[in-house]
């Protein structure tokens, strides 16, 4: 099959064919219709998140099942679907408690097995990590939900338990804070968004952002909201921001971590003080289980929301090792990249 492979951390990613992955006896084969072209795979090329070499990247993506283990018994060949980033094992006890994004025991294609730059990708435990996909929600948009979407409508609605009504202060519009910014104007929240790029504030003003600024000030964010907002979100990954995002909290506000915090940040400090007298709660998000996932496309089906609308570019499977090495420079536009097949 055709795939996508980088042999060593930094090489170029080349479009070769490889063996088609076995079917796992409790899984699916999924022949890939789409894939998302995420920062999470630049991060694993980069040798920020150690990966088995060589590698095939991808982990958003949706397509048909081609291949069913012996073991599975609630999906069939030609089931269009899709799936977390993270599959977790479906026994532990944080599986059978509906939060496989934390499974100790997980698995993530791209990551720790080949992933969906492929013909063909492996899911494990079907039953438990495969989502069916409704006819409404298309290949294309159901490639962008796996990680960027579906990690920012976990943060939002289960994490900081965003309400209507509520002010969410986005940091970073890449693809997961513009997922937060679409989604928290969906929710009803009134959405401030940060980032320095003109081009991606005016991509969330387009997204349902109701201010943009260039940088995050908790002055003009407290003089903005009367006292500070109710949710904030770093989509980035920096110490600096999380401070700032702290700093810009009212009291008993939430804040949710999800940019991955690397290198030096990975132990960024916090404003303890802060955190205490002002009760403030400190949440990270990693992703989201499939049981969560018909809630959320049930949003997309009824056209409360439209992740479609945050896929800047579609390109060939092809060319999607060039856009991920696009990735080590700033991004010329706001929005996710979809490789197609």
């Amino acid at each position: 099959m055709r795939a996508i492979v980088y042999t060593e951390v930094g090489a170029e990613p080349r479009l070769t064919d490889v063996p088609e992955p076995e079917c796992p006896d409790d899984g699916v084969l999924v022949a890939v219709r789409a894939t998302g072209v995420c920062r999470s795979d630049w991060h694993a090329w980069r040798g920020h998140d150690p990966v088995p070499l060589p590698n095939i990247p991808g982990h958003e993506f949706a397509g048909v099942v081609a291949a069913a283990g012996p073991g599975v018994r609630g999906f069939r060949v030609g089931d269009r679907v899709t799936a977390p980033f993270v599959n977790g094992c479906g026994r532990c006890a944080w599986c059978e408690t509906g939060q496989a994004q934390v499974c100790p025991d997980q698995t993530q294609p791209g990551f720790t097995h080949p992933g969906s730059f492929a013909e063909l990708v492996a899911v494990r435990a079907a039953d438990f990590n495969l989502v069916r996909l409704p006819e409404a929600v298309d290949f294309v948009t159901a490639a962008g939900l796996g990680c960027r979407f579906a990690t920012a409508y976990h943060a939002l609605t289960a994490q900081s338990r965003l309400l209507a009504g509520e002010w969410l202060l986005v940091v970073g519009c890449g693809g997961v804070g513009l997922s937060a910014v679409l989604l928290g104007e969906a929710l009803g929240a009134r959405v401030i968004a940060v980032d320095p790029s003109a081009a991606a504030r005016e991509r969330a003003t387009g997204l349902g952002a109701e201010v943009t600024l260039a940088n995050a000030d908790p002055d003009a964010v407290r003089d903005l909201t009367g006292g500070g907002a109710h949710v904030t979100m770093d989509a980035l990954g920096s110490g600096q921001v999380v401070d700032a995002a702290l700093r810009s909290l009212r009291p008993r506000g939430r804040h949710v971590q999800v940019g991955l915090m690397l290198g030096e940040q990975a132990s960024a400090p916090l404003p303890w003080g802060l955190v205490v007298a002002r009760e403030l709660v400190v949440a990270g998000s990693h992703g989201m289980a499939a049981a969560d996932y018909p809630a959320m496309l049930q949003l997309i089906a009824d056209g409360t929301v439209n992740p479609g609308r945050l896929v800047g570019r579609v390109v060939g499977l092809d060319r999607a090792g060039i856009e991920l090495m696009a990735m080590d420079a700033p991004a010329p536009s706001a929005g996710i990249t979809v490789a197609t097949l």
